[in-house]
């Protein structure tokens, strides 16, 4: 299966242009992709939502971001699912919902979660309840990716599927680059190594201290 499954985001390249040489985000805008505007209204109404899931899993949900930085997990999701579309629109590919629900079907047994727990899952790692089949979509178009870059069957080796994958991720980067992304500095900036939007770096200074495990450094230009 290709390594980009939902949480193993982190693997796949990302681009983009750098904040600063997109221009001003046009108001009411939590981003732009491709002179598109996501509203900071359609980003609220996923982050409520979200809200809402976490609040009902009563303390049971491990989520892995702060929950104050629910914005910005959602608003990662939202670009990622919007740069799939661009890279399905340029590689000619068209996903059923029936694609769609098997892929989500595909994840749940990788997961070993079915049912609310599934759902839990999903929530733990940002995605809102409404974007369930955003995310099969998402995941369907990566599927006829790799099964198109493979002559027509899904890669069945390690080493197929890693060479596959840096053919895939350099299609994807084109796309993301194509879209000329612009994120509201209200939510921060986009790291382009996993497509997550990530807090702006602070003005102020700061004592200097040494970390023990320092975290990579994110990556703020397109990787083609």
């Amino acid at each position: 299966m290709p390594r980009t499954s939902v949480f193993v985001i982190a693997a796949a390249t990302a681009a983009a242009c750098a904040l600063a040489a997109c221009g001003p985000v046009k108001l009411g805008s939590a981003a732009i992709t491709g002179g598109q505007r996501l509203t900071v209204t359609t980003l609220s109404g996923q982050v409520t939502d979200l809200e809402h899931a976490i609040q009902a899993g009563h303390g049971s949900i491990q989520l892995q971001f702060p929950q104050s930085q629910a914005p910005q997990a959602v608003l990662g999701w939202l670009l990622r699912f919007r740069i799939r579309d661009e890279l399905a629109a340029r590689n000619h590919v068209v996903v059923t919902a029936g694609e769609s629900y098997q892929a989500l079907t595909n994840l749940q047994k990788q997961t070993g979660r079915t049912g609310p727990a599934f759902d839990e899952l999903l929530v733990a790692n940002g995605i809102a309840p409404d974007m369930k089949p955003e995310l099969g979509r998402y995941l369907a178009i990566q599927n006829d990716m790799f099964i198109r870059l493979n002559g027509g069957t899904l890669p069945r080796t390690q080493p197929r599927v890693q060479v596959l994958s840096a053919q895939f991720n350099h299609r994807e980067c084109m796309a993301a680059k194509s879209l000329n992304i612009q994120v509201n500095p209200q939510y921060g900036q986009l790291d382009y190594a996993t497509y997550s939007v990530i807090p702006a770096p602070s003005t102020l200074s700061a004592p200097t201290t040494p970390s023990p495990s320092p975290s990579p450094k994110p990556q703020l230009t397109p990787a083609c």
